[in-house]
Formats: structure tokens, C-alpha cells, sequence
């Protein structure tokens, strides 16, 4: 049986990411009873809110979901507790050390992932005691590693030196891309621009839209001195390349950035003033579609490319 399925007891090994703005219950319960892993993205909720979204969750699916925790956000310690009040077993760490939450985790008998951007932070990871990482390219959009390594050449990598299972991310949105990271070493595929053009991601209509529209080419990544992000190009992302060409300290960047940019284009539709997080791979995206579709087109597409890929052998 495939690792990324037993560890998680799903159907696909296909993980929903959890993106802030986009992943709340309703697509994390639409890609489990879909036969894959969903998560919600704590990301960008209020410990309350949080809470909501687990227990609606529980409600839309009797499948195993996740939640996704990125680390440099405040309030961790009520989100965590929430957590393993509500019972939930799998937990996704991103953006943060891994050994500070993992064994808290563990002894409350989550399972714990944790996202890297690079071989040293994946054996970290192993060495911290998480069940699996995900290993995800720079083409991926939101958050993203200092290096610049691709998926592509970053999957062999990791599985070079790592034992625990893999997970592969940044630049897969179909079936075709998803046989391309297992025969690289990868256990499975964790997906997230795919899903932000889906009908049941809580993303703005607007920015939906706008993924439809991107083309090769539209996304950029930016902001390295503060956290690394992947932006779709716009007004506001011609502000930050204004401010480079002064050779900005961080806390203008930051001044920049301000609060709340990230939600007013993604959440609130201000495709001009927001922050439009995206990956490169939006330009293969063409379509709004429900998460179960694209679930169930993923495994065909991987289904038929596997065949034809055994036919030349």
C-alpha cells in the first residue's frame, strides 16, 4: 500500500495544502469525502474561528482531514490546544523549527508533517521525530524557501537522505505532474494553487477568476528579506519592484507590506491593493471546478500517463 495512504488512512495520496484564505472546512471535508486529504489552513483564523471550522469539518466528513499550522503566527499555544481539544489527528507544520511543537504533538497521538524548502530542513525534520515532510519547490506559491530549488530537482534530493515518507510540492495541479514527483521519489503530491480555483475554497470570486486568467510568466517571487512569497503581478506588486529600486531596508519593506495585505486580495477581492498569493503553475489552471472533480480528473490523468509510461518500458 502506498505510504502517504496508510499514514493518513486515505484513499489517493493527494493532499489538499492548507492556504491561508482559501482552506476552510468546506474544502477540507470536499477532498476527503473525495478520497483525499484535506487540511484547513489555521494560517488565517482567529483561534475561534479555528474551532468553527474543525467542528464543521467533523460534520461534512467522517474521512480523516488535517489541519495546516504555519509557525511565525501569533497565538500557536490556544491554536495547538484547540487542536488536540478537538481531536484532530494530523497536524501540518510549516514555517518554523520543528522540534519547538512535534513531540506536544506526538504525545497527544497526532500525526505531525512538517514543510521544508530544503534537504538540511527535511533531516532536521526526520531528526525531530515528524511521520512525513513535504517538500515543496519554490515554483509553489505563499510562503516559500530562500533557495530557489525546484521541485523537480529538490524530491530526488530529500529522498536521498531522508527514511520517513515524502511528500511532494510546489508546481503540481494534475495528474501528469503527480506521476512526474512519485517516479521522483515522492510518496505522494500535496496540491494547493489547483484547489484555490476550486468552487468550495473560501478564496474571493475575484481572485479565482484572476488564477483562471494567469498565464506563464504572471507570478513572481518577492519579499525575500522578510518572508518569501509568490505574487501574481500587480499594482501592488509594482510597488514592492518601486521600492527595490531604492534598495529598501526590511522595515520598509514591512511599512510596505503592512497588515492584512495578503486578505484583501485574496479574501476580500482587491485584485489592485492585495497580496495575491499564487503558483507558478496557474498558468495550466483554466478553470473553477469542484474539489471532488479535481480529485477524480488528478487520478484518471495519473492513471492513463502511468499506463502509457509502462507501454515504453
Amino acid at each position: 500500500m502506498n505510504r502517504v495512504c496508510k499514514l493518513f488512512d486515505i484513499q489517493y495520496p493527494i493532499i489538499q495544502a492548507g492556504m491561508v484564505w482559501a482552506s476552510g472546512w468546506r474544502l477540507a471535508s470536499a477532498v476527503s469525502n473525495a478520497g483525499g486529504l484535506g487540511l484547513i489552513g489555521a494560517g488565517s483564523m482567529y483561534p475561534d474561528v479555528l474551532r468553527e471550522h474543525i467542528q464543521k469539518c467533523k460534520k461534512a466528513t467522517q474521512k480523516p482531514f488535517g489541519v495546516n499550522v504555519p509557525m511565525l503566527y501569533p497565538d500557536l499555544e490556544k491554536i495547538m490546544q484547540i487542536i488536540v481539544e478537538e481531536g484532530v489527528k494530523i497536524v501540518f507544520t510549516s514555517a518554523g523549527n520543528p522540534k519547538i511543537w512535534t513531540p506536544f504533538l506526538k504525545e497527544n497521538g497526532i500525526t505531525v508533517v512538517h514543510v521544508v524548502s530544503s534537504v538540511k530542513f527535511a533531516m532536521k525534520s526526520e531528526e525531530a521525530g515528524v511521520d512525513a515532510v513535504v517538500a515543496e519547490g519554490f515554483e509553489a506559491g505563499g510562503h516559500n524557501g530562500r533557495e530557489e530549488t525546484t521541485t523537480f530537482t529538490l524530491i530526488p534530493m530529500v529522498k536521498e537522505k531522508i527514511n520517513i515518507p515524502l511528500i511532494a510540492a510546489g508546481g503540481i495541479a494534475n495528474g501528469r505532474g503527480m506521476l512526474a514527483a512519485i517516479i521522483l521519489g515522492a510518496d505522494g503530491v500535496q496540491v494547493g494553487s489547483r484547489f484555490v480555483a476550486s468552487e468550495e475554497a473560501s478564496s474571493h470570486p475575484n481572485f479565482k477568476q484572476r488564477v483562471v486568467e494567469a498565464q506563464e510568466g504572471d507570478t513572481i517571487l518577492t519579499l525575500k528579506e522578510i518572508t518569501p512569497v509568490r505574487l501574481l503581478k500587480n499594482k501592488f506588486y509594482g510597488d514592492v519592484q518601486s521600492l527595490y529600486a531604492k534598495s529598501p531596508s526590511a522595515d520598509e519593506l514591512r511599512a510596505l507590506l503592512g497588515r492584512g495585505r495578503a486578505k484583501k486580495g485574496m479574501f476580500e477581492g482587491d485584485l489592485e491593493e492585495g497580496e495575491l498569493e499564487i503558483g507558478q503553475i496557474a498558468g495550466l489552471i483554466h478553470d473553477i471546478k469542484p474539489a471532488a472533480k479535481i480529485v477524480e480528473e488528478m487520478m484518471s490523468e495519473f492513471e492513463s500517463a502511468r499506463g502509457k509510461m509502462m507501454n515504453l518500458t
